[in-house]
């Protein structure tokens, strides 16, 4: 069978990450939400995304198709409720469609289909931003058992503080030193080639992906996600980092997702919490304005590419785009545009040109090139959102 991944609904809700990928590409837990599809089926997949992605990641259809919502992750049961899909059936969930088959060339009307209601309540979805990092622990547990179950850890090191061993997954070429790891609230994986420095302070459900790092002394709070090749020093508590982005220094990182390619600098912090305890506001691409997100608990959304210099200050509930470079004294404001430089002063463009030649460098030290097609979609991001810069 022929498995696609689209879009769906919720793509504008999940802005600023979706400016540079797929919904099927972001991280929660330990994989990506097309790595777990793909995992669980058995079969690689291909994606119904945004023209301007599709060069990148393109649809590959066949004489027959499944497509499945990507914002949708999967569990044992579903997968396999998908893999046994007939002709003319649909599954849904409510109103909102998880999973179809169509045939090549078919035009599709759910009215003439077979459709059935998944009401099980292993259903996991990513409908805003901020799913990302409160649905984390839970999608990372679901990953770890799918990734380690029939498999045996490397030996966890005698001079490693660890409770809950049964819950502690070390991939090969990991080394873990003179830490504390503690498993009881939830699973540690700890991927391929990682690091876990000394006097670090690891609770789960907690997750370093392949050649990540947790540096000297960090405190790293339950439902974190490291993707590959991030860094992390300070503390951190239920935060997801995609891939490839850096939070080196001390400072606090709390309740938010970093994109890829982000850089916090040296004792950078983001408020989580308001004073008042009011219930958090994040800008909303949709409607142009903030929207109440209904959590007590919401800190920084990064798009990627974005960095920030040292002592940054971020409020609690700011949203910072695609390409954005920010320094400086006080709290920048709320919505950081894409592509945006400057800081609480003010902002001015970033201009393409030294947003790429920043972003050459960054990935030159992991042996990756910003490719033209990579520059082709900033490119259409950098025009996508000058609405929201103002010179």
């Amino acid at each position: 069978m022929n498995y696609i991944l689209f879009d769906g609904n919720v793509r504008n809700q999940l802005l600023p990450f979706t400016y540079t990928k797929p919904v099927a590409d972001l991280r929660i837990g330990i994989l990506t939400i097309r790595e777990k599809w793909e995992f669980v089926l058995g079969s690689t997949t291909s994606t119904v995304t945004e023209e301007y992605l599709s060069e990148r990641w393109p649809m590959v259809e066949l004489e027959v198709n499944v497509m499945i919502n990507a914002s949708y992750l999967p569990s044992p049961n579903l997968a396999q409720i998908i893999k046994g899909l007939e002709p003319q059936q649909a599954i849904f969930d409510g109103e909102e469609i998880i999973a179809f088959y169509v045939k090549e060339g078919e035009e599709v009307d759910f009215d003439t289909y077979d459709c059935i209601q998944y009401t099980a309540p292993d259903i996991l979805t990513v409908a805003h931003t901020w799913d990302i990092f409160a649905k984390n622990g839970e999608a990372i547990t679901r990953d770890f058992e799918m990734l380690t179950e029939d498999r045996e850890s490397q030996d966890i090191p005698e001079h490693v503080i660890a409770i809950n061993k049964d819950q502690i997954f070390i991939e090969e070429g990991a080394t873990v030193h003179y830490s504390h790891l503690n498993a009881t609230d939830g699973p540690i994986y700890i991927g391929k080639d990682a690091q876990i420095m000394e006097g670090a302070l690891v609770r789960g459900p907690f997750a370093v992906c392949d050649h990540g790092a947790v540096k000297m002394g960090a405190k790293i709070y339950s439902g974190t996600t490291l993707g590959p090749h991030c860094k992390v020093g300070g503390e951190v508590n239920n935060a997801v980092l995609m891939g490839y982005s850096s939070k080196g220094h001390d400072g606090f990182l709390g309740n938010s997702v970093l994109g890829e390619w982000c850089n916090i600098g040296a004792d950078s912090n983001n408020s989580n919490l308001k004073n008042n305890y009011a219930p958090v506001k994040l800008w909303d691409y949709e409607t142009g304005r903030f929207a109440n997100t209904g959590l007590q608990f919401c800190g920084l959304m990064m798009g990627d590419h974005s960095k920030c210099g040292i002592n940054t200050m971020f409020n609690t509930g700011t949203v910072v785009g695609v390409a954005s470079n920010i320094f400086g004294s006080g709290f920048p404001r709320n919505f950081v545009p894409s592509f945006s430089w400057g800081g609480a002063s003010g902002f001015v463009t970033h201009k393409t040109n030294k947003a790429y030649e920043t972003a050459k460098i960054a990935m030159a030290r992991r042996d990756i090139e910003l490719t033209e097609q990579d520059i082709a979609i900033l490119d259409h991001v950098f025009e996508e959102t000058k609405q929201y810069r103002r010179d």
